[in-house]
């Protein structure tokens, strides 16, 4: 049931709010993600990595409220409980305790690929669907490449 009247058909309505749901979760869990290194973290870079972070959290949840938003514009009632993000999350585990920064840029690093790799296949699946939530999600890949990159420098030798 939905309370908003759907611009699309359910069809196409089903493949966008699954495609936005997964993406709502891997954002909010990669806002989780860098908070906890942001905190844990140490060593000879952590001024430099621990405001990185911080712009990773603003991103993520920044994307993660525009990305519900447009779930709940399709009709598509967005879900970021914990409990919703803890057993949907296609993101490694970030180990706890504390974090030397090579450890923990490299933990982001696989973060994004995982979130990346998801939605780029998102793209793919709502190319017909709806193409405005398409756009959404290409613009979304496009900043976390970008911020997959620099974190990707930090650990070049």
């Amino acid at each position: 049931m939905t309370v908003i009247n759907s611009p699309l058909p359910d069809k196409e309505r089903e493949i966008a709010g699954r495609a936005l749901q997964a993406t709502l979760v891997d954002l909010l869990d990669l806002s989780l993600v860098a908070k906890q290194a942001h905190w844990n973290l140490y060593g000879p870079r952590f001024r430099s990595v621990h405001l990185q972070l911080d712009e990773v959290v603003t991103t993520a949840r920044d994307f993660a409220d525009t990305v519900a938003e447009r779930a709940a514009a399709l009709g598509v009632s967005p879900d970021g409980r914990a409990g919703t993000v803890a057993a949907t999350t296609g993101l490694p585990a970030f180990p706890a305790g504390w974090r030397q920064d090579t450890e923990a840029v490299d933990a982001l690093v696989r973060s994004f690929d995982a979130v990346v790799r998801g939605v780029r296949t998102r793209i793919s699946e709502t190319a017909d669907a709806d193409q405005v939530t398409q756009d959404l999600l290409i613009g979304l890949a496009a900043e976390l490449e970008k911020q997959s990159w620099m974190f990707q420098a930090e650990n070049r030798a």
